[in-house]
């Protein structure tokens, strides 16, 4: 098999399987708070707590602005093969190809920082970029061979996951946060049950102790209300649904 065709399959592979990913670092996280004792802060803190909650939310964000701004069956979850009935070029696809990734990018770097260990981040961001550069290569695959001269010249002078913004078109779609709250509410509760689950595990093998802190107990519980809030809207009404989107 010749690698550009041992890349795509591979890529398609990691991008069914993408959802897992979370779990690989929740083990990675476990074995490094269970081995290692120096960490660079003290996770206690409410400081270094927050900060680390506006770097993920900071992912959620960029997330947002993608989704609110794009039609159906482009930009989303879907785990079953690629899918883009139209090309994206504009809004924030006019500053880079992968925004969804940057963003997911980002809601998983400041978890992964609240673990404390410097050689952990250093060992995600690498297994990040290795996993999801085989994916962004299969997806541009995808792309290439169906748009063809369209994706070859948006992707000539677009960046695949830096911004760069002088070439900023507005997009053709007014804002939907009906189609954010439909599509986000996992990701948005999951980012704090990550954070509290590394701060049950913390509290266990360095103090001894069985418990969550305040913070994240509050946290946890917000999450909690706007996830089963967003989840009966989506399942039981037609609340969130936004027509073509």
């Amino acid at each position: 098999m010749a690698l550009i065709e041992e890349y795509n399959k591979t890529g398609n592979y990691l991008f069914k399987y993408r959802s897992y990913l979370p779990l690989i670092l929740f083990i990675l996280a476990t074995i490094v708070v269970v081995l290692d004792k120096n960490v660079f802060t003290d996770f206690s803190n409410i400081y270094f707590s927050i900060i680390c909650v506006i770097i993920s939310l900071t992912g959620q964000v960029i997330r947002a602005l993608t989704i609110g701004y794009t039609p159906k069956a482009t930009s989303g979850r879907n785990t079953k093969q690629q899918v883009a009935d139209v090309l994206n070029t504009k809004g924030i696809y006019s500053t880079l190809r992968h925004p969804l990734y940057l963003g997911n990018f980002f809601m998983w770097i400041g978890i992964i920082v609240y673990v404390g260990n410097v050689w952990f981040i250093i060992a995600c961001i690498l297994l990040f970029w290795l996993y999801y550069e085989r994916i962004m290569f299969a997806e541009e695959f995808f792309l290439r061979n169906k748009f063809k001269e369209e994706y070859i010249k948006w992707a000539e002078k677009i960046p695949s996951f830096l911004p760069r913004f002088k070439h900023y078109k507005k997009t053709d779609f007014a804002f939907s946060i009906k189609n954010v709250l439909k599509r986000e509410y996992n990701g948005f509760f999951a980012i704090f049950i990550s954070f509290s689950y590394i701060n049950f595990i913390k509290n266990y093998f360095e103090n001894k102790i069985i418990y969550l802190d305040t913070f994240w107990q509050i946290s946890l519980g917000f999450s909690f209300i706007v996830f089963i809030t967003l989840r009966i809207l989506k399942k039981n009404t037609n609340i969130l649904n936004v027509k073509g989107r």
